[in-house]
């Protein structure tokens, strides 16, 4: 894609943390040595004071409070702190940028987060995998926004429909926030198939193979939008969804009207 290779031409990326690489690279480990992951964590003080917060949020639903990175690890499970830790590293390295409202920025990736790991969960898919992905899909508009800052204001524009904001981004730029967070992932070596999960969110039945990783953070990213922006019944959130995708992913909208959770329930902590 020659516009995202001469988009990324002079950007200033932000610089991964150490905490961060190590953790990226246990990714590629079929085999996890809980120690690895604690020693990593542990040598960032003020990382593992988030991580004890994120473990106490309501969404974790533990019997008792979280009070050190060994409770977190014994209590919310390695893969899932593995997860927070890297979300709350991300979230550390991007500065809010002008014309984006953080909070809710913010919100809507955390939201879009908790989606994607609840469908991952439903459909078979690696829910640590699906969290992240849908945490990361939305920083690809900061970079945007530090490199052409002239654009945010139409990217945003209002009235917000769910989607539109992709839409908006390719006809501006030829291409999405999904896929310049997709190039920033590849250049941190992050596994490959969540790379392409990023690299095809934006339109994931239009790539073939279909990604069903990328299918399942296009359609966390369309709830979050509709359950923080339209507060319209479950019904009429599932009925938003784009058809040819549920079928590809082979969801029931019966199901999901049934059992939608409440974006509250993922938005009542944040990284930062």
């Amino acid at each position: 894609m020659p516009e995202l290779e001469k988009f990324f031409e002079n950007v200033q990326l932000p610089t991964v943390p150490g905490v961060a690489q190590e953790l990226i690279a246990t990714m590629r480990d079929e085999d996890i040595p809980l120690e690895k992951v604690r020693m990593a964590i542990s040598r960032d003080p003020a990382l593992m004071a988030k991580l004890v917060r994120l473990a106490n949020s309501a969404r974790f639903g533990l019997s008792r409070q979280v009070a050190s990175l060994d409770d977190a690890l014994a209590m919310v499970g390695l893969n899932q702190v593995r997860t927070l830790a890297l979300a709350a590293c991300m979230a550390g390295v991007f500065k809010d940028a002008a014309g984006i409202d953080p909070d809710a920025f913010w919100k809507e990736s955390m939201a879009t987060a908790g989606y994607a790991q609840w469908l991952a969960r439903v459909l078979g898919v690696d829910v640590q995998q699906a969290w992240l992905a849908g945490f990361l899909v939305r920083l690809g508009e900061l970079i945007i926004a530090q490199k052409s800052p002239e654009l945010i204001s139409s990217i945003e524009e209002l009235p917000h429909r769910p989607g539109s904001r992709w839409s908006r981004e390719r006809r501006l730029l030829g291409f999405s926030e999904t896929q310049v967070m997709a190039e920033l992932a590849r250049r941190w070596k992050f596994p490959q198939n969540l790379v392409d999960a990023l690299d095809t969110a934006d339109d994931p039945t239009a790539f073939k193979p279909f990604c069903r990783l990328g299918g399942i953070v296009h359609v966390a990213m369309l709830l979050a939008e509709i359950g923080l922006e339209q507060h319209v019944s479950a019904e009429q959130a599932i009925a938003e969804l784009p058809q040819d995708l549920m079928l590809a992913l082979r969801l029931d909208a019966t199901w999901l009207v049934d059992h939608l959770p409440a974006v509250d329930g993922f938005v009542d902590v944040s990284v930062r």
